[in-house]
């Protein structure tokens, strides 16, 4: 035994180097039959399937240039991050973009801005943009709601991310003044933060169905008077990344929190279906959307990527014909998605969001009933300038997912669908996730956003107007081919949006309807005037 650990320990550590790069080369040889390249080129194959493994790594910090990168180039992501972290977010020497590309756009400047007076309420909060409309004040719901944010949190689930990105959303938006939707993961205690929430289901009516996995309305009803935060509800038809396709919960990703918050049983697969059980057709949506606003007394919207249209013409027509409806409709780009898709869809099925959104709003905007519904814009648009692009084209309040992710932490290290995300974002790993610190990356949110609605005012500012909803379709140029370099987007899409009622600022913010941390710093000083005014007792 002695001789045998002396042989051993006779052997110089290249020799240890020598017998395992043979071992590995007795295995590529012989036994390696799945591999083809480590069969022919033992141990050197090896190097090969290290660098497809770090592929992903070396194009995005080394060998893409700044604006190469998809589906968020460094520049975008830069300042995103900056933006987050309340640091310096300008740039340099001009722009490094190529001006003459297809889909480029130019913001029409005015020779003389808009001029804020002494009193104007963005002296006093230079980040405040409300919606200019109110969801469901045509239809005279029990609830309407004003967004106190143009910029809000998309619908990204609890499961899908994580419990501390949720948390950290949701606590930023609260700072923020913006909403934050659930996602069709259910209403966690991770929602509960502060911020408004609009609450979203899609076909698996998760927090909001019954044993059968049917839709239940005394869940709902419940769930609304249970939670005052929840201010308008959003039915999921379909989403970006994969309009149309199902999905399955596998059992061994439902936890007991998991299947508390979303009503499913422990130890089974859960099916999404790509249809809804609760209609069929365009008639019992309506219907369905309008017996939830009755029951709920919120305003009730829908969430959809766009394909054919001839359902979205029948909708508006019933629309206009029966004054019923939905208040808000949520148009999500084919280009969106932070959860996992087959690539098939993700890459193919549905429009991009400015070919969608002009498609559907031109629909409604031929029926004469444009200025009842609040139209929402997901799809890569938070950034100001394609926000006010989107302004232009007609929509009312944007939804953020990925860039949100980004002000949190996310890296772009496309690892959400496989629970590896590395900054524990979107990931289901205690230990990855573990390294968020939520009060930090709240902050961040707000920031984020602050800083959005913040450059966005400047940009509109500069455009001779006070608020977005302002935008005209001539205000914004896009290029379109070497042809024909730039036209203004009512040439492009050869409309013109109707124009938004709009007072000014000072209206939005004593909007009765405003929701976000203005109404509830105005609920604060109220409470406290009346507890200093209030007779205390002496023995207190």
């Amino acid at each position: 035994m002695e001789s045998i650990l002396d042989f051993f320990g006779s052997i110089p550590w290249w020799g240890w180097i020598l017998i395992v790069i043979v071992l590995i080369a007795i295995k590529d040889i012989f036994f390696s039959r799945a591999h083809t390249i480590k069969h022919n080129f033992p141990v050197v194959g090896h190097l090969r399937y290290f660098l497809e493994g770090i592929g992903p790594e070396l194009r995005q910090y080394i060998v893409a240039s700044n604006r190469e990168e998809l589906p968020f180039n460094r520049v975008e992501r830069g300042w995103i991050y900056a933006s987050a972290k309340n640091e310096n977010n300008y740039e340099g020497f001009g722009t490094d973009q190529d001006i003459f590309s297809t889909h480029y756009i130019f913001i029409n400047n005015a020779m003389i801005p808009f001029k804020l007076d002494e009193k104007h309420p963005n002296r006093i909060d230079p980040n405040f943009i409300a919606c200019a409309k109110v969801m469901g004040e045509f239809n005279k719901r029990k609830r309407p709601f004003r967004p106190a944010s143009i910029i809000n949190v998309s619908a990204m689930s609890f499961g899908s991310l994580s419990a501390r990105a949720i948390e950290s959303l949701n606590a930023g938006c609260k700072e923020a003044g913006a909403y934050h939707n659930t996602g069709e993961g259910g209403l966690s205690q991770y929602h509960k933060k502060g911020a408004d929430v609009v609450f979203h289901f899609g076909t698996g009516y998760f927090g909001v169905r019954d044993e059968n996995g049917n839709f239940s309305m005394d869940r709902m009803v419940a769930l609304v008077k249970e939670n005052p935060q929840i201010r308008a509800i959003e039915i999921k038809l379909s989403q970006g990344a994969k309009p149309g396709k199902g999905g399955v919960l596998p059992a061994s990703k439902i936890t007991k929190e998991i299947s508390e918050i979303r009503h499913v049983p422990m130890g089974q697969d859960i099916l999404s279906p790509p249809n809804h059980s609760a209609f069929d057709n365009i008639p019992e949506l309506v219907d369905f959307i309008e017996d939830i606003a009755e029951a709920t007394g919120l305003p009730v919207g829908i969430k959809s990527a766009v394909g054919r249209l001839n359902q979205w013409e029948e909708l508006a027509a019933l629309m206009a014909k029966t004054k019923r409806g939905p208040d808000f409709i949520t148009i999500d780009g084919g280009e969106g998605g932070t959860g996992a898709a087959p690539p098939s869809f993700a890459d193919h099925v549905s429009l991009p969001w400015i070919y969608a959104f002009t498609d559907v709003y031109q629909i409604f905007l031929n029926e004469g009933i444009t200025d009842r519904i609040v139209f929402i814009g997901s799809g890569k648009l938070g950034f100001p300038a394609k926000a006010a692009m989107a302004f232009a084209l007609g929509a009312d309040c944007i939804n953020v997912a990925r860039e949100a992710m980004m002000s949190i932490g996310c890296i772009q290290a496309q690892a959400c669908h496989n629970n590896t995300c590395p900054t524990g974002v979107a990931t289901q790993n205690k230990w990855l996730q573990a390294g968020i610190n939520v009060k930090d990356k709240a902050r961040r949110v707000n920031y984020y956003f602050t800083k959005f609605r913040k450059e966005l005012l400047e940009i509109t500012h500069a455009c001779g107007y006070e608020h977005p909803a302002q935008f005209t379709m001539d205000d914004v140029e896009i290029n379109l081919s070497d042809k024909n370099l730039a036209k203004t987007l009512a040439i492009t899409f050869a409309y013109h949006k109707e124009k938004v009622p709009f007072d000014g600022i000072q209206t939005h913010m004593d909007s009765p309807h405003l929701g976000g941390i203005h109404k509830q710093k105005e609920v604060t000083t109220k409470e406290a005037e009346t507890e200093e005014t209030a007779p205390h007792n002496k023995n207190e």
